[in-house]
C-alpha cells in the first residue's frame, strides 16, 4: 500500500516534468497606432499541493507498517529542487499583422515583451531566418492606363527622386505599411511618400488621378488596378512569393541559436507563407460576351478547324478556375452547312462545335442568348443533353422556368460563387414565358428576392444580362437601371452578354458592373472598328470576395479568330472605355 502511494506521487512529479509550455491562442499584437496590446505571459505554475516542490521532486515516504525486528526501514531519497525554467521573452514588431502568433504552441515557457530592448527573441522584418513573409501590392486607380513597372524604379522613387511614371505624383500608403517598408528600404527621401489611413487611400488617389498606392494583398479592393512588378502580380494564379519584390520578409532573430531554430519550427505550424496571401483561397472567374458559332465564324472553323477561334486565347482560358461562356446558339443534329451570307437570323450549331467550348475548358454556359430557342424544343433539349454530358453546367435558361430562375452554384477554394442571368428583352427571345424550353426572361419581381437571399447566405453573386443592344461606348440608361437595380438587391459582379461592341464600366454601391464586353467567338470584324473590338475580364475572388478584375482586349483577325490587343492598340481602346464609364462619382482625374 505504501508502495503504491508512491509510485502515483512520482508519476504525478513525471508528468510535471514532460508537459509543455503553449502560447494560448488570440494573443493581440499591438495596434498600429503603437498603443501596446500585448499582455506578458504568466508561466505555467510548477508547484503541486505544497507551492514550495517543483515538478522534479519527490516526496519522502513514510512506513506505517511495522517492520520485522532484524529490518531497519528504508526511506526514499529526498532529491534537491531544481530551479525554474525562466521564460524567454520575446518581441513581436507592433506594425506586423497581430494574428501572426495566434494559434502558436510555443516549445518553451514564452513572455511577449512590448519593449525591444533586452528581449530574447525577435520577430520583426528582415532577411535571415525567415519565418513568412507579407505581400504587398502596387496599385493606382483601375482607370489608370499604366500596368507595369520595375522595382528598380519604385526603389529609386523612394530613396531618390521620382522618375518616369512616378514623376509629378505620389506613393500613398498606410502607417503601419509605410514602417515596414521603411525597415526594409530605409526612410523615404522626398515628398513622394504621403501617409493616410487605410481606409482613406484609394478615395485619395482617385481624386489625384495619377498617384500609386502600397497596399497589403488582404486589403485589395475592385476599385485599384494592381500593377506587374517585374513581371510578376499577386492577382495572378501564376504569382511566386519567393521572387516577387514586393514580398516583405518576416524573421526571428535571436542571440540563443537553438532556441531560435525551436520556435522557428513552432512558428512554420501555425503561420502559413505567404502570412496574408493563401493560394488556397483564391479563385479566378473569367467572364466573356457573345458566342455564335454560326454563319461565318463556323464556315472559317470548317475550313481551318474547330478549334482554330482559340489558338490565342486558349491558355488563358483553361487556366481559369471557373469560365464563363455566353453561347446564344443551340446544338441540332440536323443542322446544315454554315453559310457566309445567312441572313435570316434563325441559327444553329453543328453538335461537332462542342469540342471548341471542350478545348477551352468552358465550366459555365450562360442560356439567355436571343437564339437559344431558334430551332425549337428538340434542339434546346438536346443542346442541354449535351452540356450535360460534358460536364458543363449552365443557367439562365433550361427545360422548365424554376431550372432557369435557379441559381448557379459553385465552390472553389472554400469560395461559395453564384450565378444568375436572365433576357432583359422577353418576348419572343424567351420561349420560357410560354412553357417552351429555352431563355428565361427577366422577371425581377423573382429575381430580387433570390438576390437577397443569395446576399444573406454569403455567396459572392455574379448576375449576367441579355439586354438591349446598341452600338457606343456609354453605359445606355435602360441597362444602368437594371444593372444598378441586381447591384442593389446583392449582386457582386454584374456583366452584359449581350454587346457586341465595348461598353464602360461603373464601380456602384460596392458591386462592380461592365455594362457590356463585345463579341468572343462571332463574325462581326468587319462590321466596324468596334465590333472587331472586345473586351474579356478575369475576376479575383479571394476569401469569398472580390477583391480584383483584370481586363483583357482583343481583336478580330478574321471572322472567327481573336489575338490580343497590346501596347498602343491596347492602350487606345482600354481609354475609350474609360473614357465613357460611369465611376459611381468616383473623381479620377480631376
Amino acid at each position: 500500500m505504501v508502495r503504491s502511494k508512491l509510485n502515483i506521487l512520482l508519476l504525478i512529479a513525471t508528468i510535471f516534468l514532460v508537459g509543455g509550455c503553449a502560447l494560448p491562442s488570440g494573443i493581440p499584437g499591438v495596434a498600429y497606432d503603437g498603443i501596446p496590446t500585448i499582455t506578458p505571459l504568466i508561466p505555467t505554475p510548477t508547484s503541486l499541493d505544497d507551492p514550495t516542490w517543483t515538478p522534479s521532486q519527490t516526496p519522502t515516504a513514510t512506513l506505517t507498517e511495522t517492520p520485522p525486528p532484524s529490518q531497519t526501514p528504508t526511506l526514499a531519497p529526498t532529491l534537491t529542487p531544481s530551479p525554474t525554467v525562466a521564460p524567454l521573452s520575446l518581441w513581436v514588431a507592433p506594425y506586423l499583422p497581430a494574428e501572426l502568433t495566434r494559434g502558436l504552441v510555443a516549445p518553451f515557457p514564452l513572455s511577449l515583451s512590448d519593449d525591444p530592448a533586452g528581449v530574447d527573441l525577435k520577430l520583426d522584418i528582415g532577411d535571415g531566418n525567415v519565418v513568412t513573409r507579407l505581400i504587398y501590392a502596387l496599385t493606382v486607380p483601375f482607370p489608370s492606363l499604366e500596368e507595369e513597372t520595375s522595382l528598380e524604379d519604385l526603389f529609386e522613387a523612394w530613396t531618390e527622386s521620382p522618375r518616369g511614371i512616378f514623376r509629378s505624383t505620389h506613393l500613398y500608403l498606410s502607417e503601419a505599411t509605410y514602417v515596414v517598408f521603411t525597415r526594409w528600404w530605409g526612410p523615404p527621401s522626398t515628398d513622394f511618400v504621403q501617409i493616410l489611413p487605410e481606409d482613406q487611400i484609394l478615395e485619395a488617389t482617385w481624386k489625384e488621378g495619377a498617384a500609386w498606392a502600397l497596399v497589403p494583398f488582404e486589403k485589395l479592393e475592385p476599385g485599384w488596378k494592381v500593377i506587374t512588378v517585374d513581371g510578376d502580380n499577386p492577382i495572378w494564379k501564376s504569382f511566386d512569393p519567393e521572387f516577387y519584390r514586393l514580398s516583405m520578409p518576416v524573421s526571428l532573430k535571436g542571440s540563443d541559436q537553438q532556441s531560435v531554430a525551436e520556435l522557428t519550427d513552432a512558428l512554420a505550424l501555425s503561420v502559413p507563407t505567404p502570412f496574408n496571401r493563401d493560394r488556397d483561397k483564391l479563385t479566378t472567374v473569367v467572364l466573356t460576351g457573345v458566342t455564335a458559332l454560326v454563319r461565318a465564324t463556323a464556315t472559317e472553323m470548317e475550313i481551318k478547324g474547330i478549334v482554330y477561334p482559340a489558338l490565342d486565347v486558349g491558355d488563358m482560358f483553361r487556366e481559369a478556375d471557373i469560365l464563363h461562356i455566353s453561347n446564344e446558339i443551340p446544338f441540332a443534329e440536323a443542322c446544315p452547312e454554315p453559310d457566309y451570307s445567312d441572313s435570316d437570323l434563325i441559327f444553329c450549331s453543328s453538335p461537332d462545335y462542342m469540342l471548341l467550348l471542350e478545348a477551352i475548358g468552358t465550366d459555365v454556359v450562360e442560356l439567355t442568348g436571343d437564339h437559344f430557342g431558334d430551332w425549337g424544343t428538340k434542339a434546346v433539349l438536346y443542346t442541354l443533353e449535351l452540356y450535360d454530358d460534358a460536364g458543363i453546367r449552365y443557367y439562365g435558361g433550361g427545360e422548365t422556368v424554376e431550372e432557369a430562375q435557379t441559381p448557379l452554384i459553385m465552390e472553389h477554394n472554400d469560395n461559395q460563387i453564384a450565378f444568375m442571368g436572365c433576357n432583359a428583352k422577353g418576348g419572343t427571345y424567351t420561349p420560357l414565358i410560354k412553357g417552351w424550353p429555352g431563355a428565361v426572361d427577366c422577371r425581377f419581381d423573382d429575381v430580387i428576392p433570390l438576390l437577397n437571399q443569395l446576399d444573406l447566405e454569403g455567396y459572392l453573386t455574379i448576375m449576367t444580362f441579355q439586354h438591349y443592344e446598341y452600338y457606343y461606348f456609354d453605359p445606355n440608361y435602360i441597362l444602368e437601371y437594371d444593372f444598378r437595380l441586381v447591384a442593389d438587391a446583392g449582386a457582386d459582379i454584374v456583366s452584359g452578354s449581350q454587346a457586341h461592341q465595348p461598353h464602360g464600366m461603373e464601380f456602384y454601391n460596392g458591386s462592380t458592373l461592365f455594362y457590356g464586353l463585345g463579341n468572343l467567338f462571332f463574325d462581326q470584324y468587319n462590321v466596324s472598328e468596334d465590333t472587331a473590338r472586345a473586351l474579356i475580364t478575369r475576376n479575383v475572388i479571394y476569401d469569398n470576395q472580390h477583391i480584383s478584375s483584370e481586363i483583357f482586349t482583343i481583336y478580330f483577325k478574321d471572322y472567327s479568330r481573336p489575338r490580343y490587343l497590346i501596347d498602343t492598340e491596347r492602350r487606345l481602346l482600354l481609354w475609350e472605355v474609360f473614357a465613357d464609364s460611369e465611376w459611381g462619382g468616383l473623381t479620377y482625374g480631376q
